[in-house]
């Protein structure tokens, strides 16, 4: 009875043990190593497409990294095995810059994923994707959670923005109002302790030629309105 008691209490330690010895990291997950300055890199190269991911291993939420990466890993590698793919071989290159606001037990981090793809069309598509997290509250953060309950933001926004890249093109006004202005130009976006960075695909803010853009916000422009 002693023994079968024994291996029973080792049945229960070990069933408890079983997920922290098995789980894995987003980047083991997705097939990548973590590298010395704790970046996960995934490459994959064959004779129809070139994959290459890479992102901070240290994100809070790496779920939601897996989730993205996944999708956009499969619909990717659909399009290039595609029997009717022509122009080969295709590339998609994912590239995740990390962010970080506040002391390490609080404040905000941040993925910015800078996205290329090439399935043989005329020309690449580049395009952003943002992740946010608050770290006390163990949430990500989204445009509507960014700001205040009643803060009005956009003007603002627009206003320093429209600055910023006067400043970087040379063009007064580069960015039209009813653009500058519309909230849904600026779901991507990262913080530092002195900034907000809003990142913009092409023509979504400016003319597709121009290609890509990012603009900086000081954070005292809209200290009084955030909520992280």
């Amino acid at each position: 009875m002693k023994l079968a008691a024994a291996l029973a209490a080792c049945a229960v330690v070990g069933a408890l043990g079983t997920p922290v010895a098995v789980a894995q990291s987003a980047c083991a997950d997705l097939g990548g190593e973590v590298n010395a300055e704790g970046t996960c890199r995934v490459h994959v190269q064959n004779r129809t497409y070139t994959l290459t991911m890479t992102f901070p291993d240290d994100y809070p939420d790496q779920q939601a990294l897996v989730a993205y990466l996944t999708q956009a890993r499969d619909g990717f590698v659909n399009v290039a095995e595609n029997p009717d793919a022509r122009n080969l071989p295709y590339e998609l290159d994912a590239r995740g810059t990390g962010y970080r606001s506040g002391p390490p037990n609080g404040g905000t981090r941040s993925v910015v994923f800078t996205m290329w793809e090439n399935v043989g069309g005329v020309r690449p598509q580049s395009y952003y994707q943002a992740f946010n997290w608050n770290v006390a509250k163990r949430a990500p953060i989204t445009f509507d959670t960014l700001f205040k309950p009643g803060a009005q933001p956009m003007p603002v926004l627009y206003r320093e923005v429209n600055r910023y890249l006067e400043h970087q093109l040379g063009t007064m006004n580069p960015v039209l109002e009813a653009a500058g202005l519309d909230p849904a130009n600026y779901q991507h976006f990262a913080l530092t302790d002195d900034e907000l960075i809003f990142f913009f695909s092409p023509g979504q803010l400016l003319p597709p030629s121009a290609g890509p853009v990012q603009a900086s916000v000081p954070r005292s422009a809209v200290a009084s309105m955030l909520a992280v």
